[in-house]
């Protein structure tokens, strides 16, 4: 029986292209740590060797302490808070990103339908995020944390997408088997083959679908307005 429904958030839930908003975001990034003596080409670096590590994350620690043992094992500059310095980014400068995405207005409708049937909802996006810039990724779209049972970030997590187990990890948390969960995303590698490897259906919503050569599977393509009706249809069939 299905107890609960599980989202992704960029190019999902929140309509974007990831390589023009990527791009948008490390010029940002650059343009704040720059009075901090960095070239944009060593945060680029930075960064991407911290995630990198939270995509390598076996899980014993949490993707934050892994991002940050990176950072700063890659920085001379050793006795600066950039922690701090990287939340007052995703306060300030980081809300440019908006320009980089699209509205969608059906986000909290289809939600709030969806917690009207009974069902737990989950923000399943990568962690590879802190909760402020998730929190206000979700602002773009009208969404809150508070809209959701459970929401992803690197501060509550010990794996990424695509490792099954970055969704083996939320189901634990909730005592959810693989059957009584259904997700929708837009990745065929990240969303799709990591839920299946579980057991988990998934679809893929049209707008900003990411189609990886290697993926597993072929996957059932559905807009935005037909997400409710599969899932009550997915309810009927106990």
């Amino acid at each position: 029986m299905l107890k609960a429904v599980f989202f992704d958030l960029d190019g999902t839930l929140l309509p974007l292209n990831e390589d023009e908003f990527s791009h948008a975001y490390f010029k940002l990034l650059a343009e704040h740590m720059e009075p901090y003596g960095y070239t944009k080409d060593e945060i680029i670096n930075f960064v991407n060797l911290g995630v990198r590590a939270m995509y390598l994350n076996n899980g014993t620690k949490t993707n934050e302490e892994v991002f940050w043992n990176s950072f700063y094992n890659s920085t001379t500059k050793r006795e600066v808070d950039f922690k701090t310095i990287f939340n007052d980014f995703y306060n300030t400068s980081f809300l440019d990103t908006i320009k980089y995405t699209k509205p969608n207005p059906e986000a909290l409708k289809i939600i709030n339908e969806i917690k009207s049937l009974g069902l737990k909802v989950m923000l399943t996006t990568n962690p590879i995020f802190p909760f402020v810039a998730t929190k206000e990724r979700m602002g773009f779209i009208g969404l809150k944390p508070e809209d959701f049972d459970y929401v992803t970030t690197y501060e509550n997590s010990k794996y990424t997408k695509p490792n099954p187990l970055y969704f083996k990890e939320v189901m634990d948390r909730f005592n959810l088997k693989s059957d009584e969960v259904i997700l929708f995303g837009n990745n065929t590698k990240e969303d799709g083959d990591a839920a299946r490897a579980l057991g988990i259906k998934c679809y893929l919503v049209t707008g900003n679908i990411i189609y990886n050569d290697d993926s597993k599977w072929n996957y059932k393509e559905i807009k935005m307005n037909q997400i409710v009706d599969i899932i009550k249809m997915q309810m009927q069939n106990k």
